[in-house]
């Protein structure tokens, strides 16, 4: 595994490009076989993390929520790993994460929402749980849950 110990612990995050540049730091990091599962509400900045993970990376991009699509594949632009980017949301089980037939071994794997199906996939993993401020949430629009607010991430690492 291959995130520098330094990054461990609790982060604040104040602003959507300290988010990002976060991911890019860690992205520049990863290689093939390291797998990323990142937990928080809808609007943390999970996806903004997975675009500086990109850019880490060295992957062809736009890098956007895979939400509809389940997985999208962003390939090395540069000779590296590619990134999966996989939202498990919609995933009733492990199984159908299986049934996705993603190359652990050879890429970098980020998964939203798969906190319970890492170890079906994984003997160890980055869990990366995002937090920002919460109430109202329902009542907000995509550009107010996109707004720059404190954000705490917390990064460990973790073996089955």
């Amino acid at each position: 595994m291959s995130i520098d110990p330094a990054f461990l612990g609790r982060h604040e995050i104040t602003t959507s490009d300290a988010m990002e540049r976060l991911g890019l730091r860690i992205g520049e990091q990863l290689q093939s076989g390291d797998l990323l599962v990142l937990t928080g509400p809808l609007g943390a900045g999970k996806t903004t993390f997975t675009r500086g993970i990109a850019e880490g990376l060295g992957v062809r991009g736009p890098v956007q929520s895979p939400t509809f699509v389940i997985a999208r594949t962003h390939p090395s632009l540069i000779g590296g790993a590619p990134l999966v980017h996989v939202d498990a949301y919609r995933l009733g089980s492990a199984a159908e994460l299986d049934d996705l037939d993603i190359d652990f071994t050879r890429s970098v794997v980020v998964i939203e929402w798969g906190r319970e199906m890492a170890s079906s996939v994984a003997d160890a993993w980055w869990d990366i749980e995002i937090e920002r401020p919460v109430g109202g949430v329902a009542d907000l629009s995509d550009e107010e849950l996109d707004a720059d607010a404190p954000r705490f991430v917390t990064i460990e690492r973790v073996e089955a």
